[in-house]
């Protein structure tokens, strides 16, 4: 039982799944422009934004799992926590994405 306590929530490995790191953020926001241009980040739902975040961070950073995992996935979560809309939003959003970097045009 000590194990399992001994870790701390500050823990990199917990924190790099959980959050994307803030240097990634920057980059991670232009790719969610680009892919949503008349849905500004600052208007998109938290949630959405959370999912879509994570979802681009393991699709650019750490491309540990295939790109149609992670999307459906994202949608997974967004059908779990988002409204009758997040689903379709973050699903457009990441298929742009993924469309767009495989043609080389982000």
């Amino acid at each position: 039982m000590q194990e399992l306590f001994g870790l701390s929530f500050g823990h990199k490995a917990i924190n790099t799944v959980a959050v994307p790191p803030e240097a990634h953020l920057k980059d991670i926001d232009l790719y969610i422009q680009a892919a949503a241009p008349e849905w500004p980040i600052d208007k998109i739902a938290k949630i959405d934004l959370a999912i879509l975040r994570l979802a681009l961070y393991e699709l650019l950073v750490e491309k540990k799992e295939p790109p149609k995992v992670i999307i459906d996935e994202a949608v997974e979560l967004a059908k779990e926590f988002g409204n009758e809309n997040s689903q379709k939003f973050v699903n457009g959003v990441l298929g742009t994405i993924l469309k767009e970097t495989e043609n080389g045009k982000l």
